[in-house]
């Protein structure tokens, strides 16, 4: 399909979007009658948030809330229903999944889009590796929807039927980098210059001021995310607990966390948690977070307080967030996220 001038409501536009459109709401139907068929229940969370999310390198929306009596107070668009929806857990319930708009700000391209749909569902008292199964669910009715069994983005593509590939994060950075990112964890930190030597020595360019989550970050993007989910999807599992601030430590080896994202045609799709429940420990973890967003872009956000309390009382549970849009787009074939939604945000150069 190729990418008109045009504005999304012009007629000739929208016909030739709309098949795609279409496509996306079959999915959206087939999927809530699976997770209600699962037992699972459909709730609806508020966009306004006391936090957009703690997050480094996730930029929120503010907004104002004026009370009655006129006194004001900063919200913030969430980026996902994390939060809403652990309260939930926390108040009893026990299978949950949600539809939810979210919003992160600075990001627009073929695969980012300011404000796009989350498909977001947690499982109370149940081992992350379920989510998987779940995953292939989701997956397959994407690819029936579409009438389709592939998914596919530029020359890539994968079976939605098939498996997934369970792939480690130390492993893929040995095979597609040639970098023993384990060797370089322990101790109180992340050794950083243990992983820039390695990198530098896989042919990586590093700035002097690159963190540790830096150069991880460089060496998963280039090298690691485009080999990822071609022929059938990956499941990169087993992340450092450095990256993975709100899931709970794997219990067979300290070093790394209960945290996998799925990948297809090199494109995440989904990223899931084995739940931190601990909220002391969440504390610590988003005040790093939050000092590496001030570090970076020198902001920080607000700590939902309530959301901690909350975690107190939260059961063991496994939760992921999976992009609609982007799944639409494999499924279909579209080249852009933003081909696959009804009514996309008007750019900032546009506005």
């Amino acid at each position: 399909m190729t990418i008109s001038a045009s504005p999304f409501w012009a007629k000739h536009v929208h016909a030739d979007r709309r098949p795609l459109l279409l496509a996306r709401g079959r999915m959206m139907a087939a999927w809530r009658r699976g997770f209600e068929a699962r037992g699972f229940t459909e709730v609806e969370t508020a966009v306004l948030q006391v936090s957009p999310g703690n997050e480094a390198h996730i930029s929120g929306f503010s907004t104002e809330l004026a009370g009655p009596a006129g006194a004001r107070k900063t919200l913030y668009l969430h980026s996902s229903p994390e939060f809403a929806c652990k309260k939930l857990l926390a108040a009893g319930e026990a299978r949950i999944f949600s539809f939810a708009r979210v919003f992160r700000n600075g990001e627009r391209g073929p695969l980012h889009h300011p404000e796009f749909t989350m498909l977001e569902w947690y499982r109370a008292g149940e081992d992350y590796e379920t989510l998987i199964a779940d995953c292939c669910f989701v997956l397959a009715r994407a690819a029936e929807a579409a009438g389709s069994g592939m998914l596919r983005f530029r020359d890539g593509e994968a079976d939605a039927f098939a498996e997934p590939e369970r792939l480690s994060v130390g492993e893929a950075f040995a095979r597609y980098a040639g970098i023993d990112l384990l060797a370089t964890l322990g101790g109180d930190a992340p050794d950083r210059e243990a992983l820039r030597i390695r990198a530098e020595k896989a042919g990586m360019a590093m700035s002097g001021d690159d963190s540790w989550s830096d150069i991880f970050s460089k060496v998963l993007v280039a090298r690691i995310e485009p080999r990822l989910g071609f022929g059938r999807p990956t499941a990169l599992m087993d992340y450092p607990v450095c990256e993975a601030a709100l899931a709970r430590v794997c219990a067979r080896d300290p070093r790394v966390a209960e945290r996998f994202e799925l990948y297809a045609c090199g494109v995440e799709l989904a990223n899931a948690f084995g739940e931190l429940t601990d909220a002391v420990e969440q504390r610590r973890r988003f005040v790093v977070e939050m000092d590496e967003r001030e570090r970076i872009y020198g902001e920080r956000y607000p700590i939902d307080d309530d959301f901690l309390s909350a975690l107190a009382h939260m059961p063991p549970a496994c939760g992921i967030a999976l992009g609609v849009d982007r799944l639409a787009m494999l499924a279909t074939g579209a080249s852009r996220v933003e081909q696959v939604m009804w009514t996309p945000v008007v750019a900032a150069d546009e506005a």
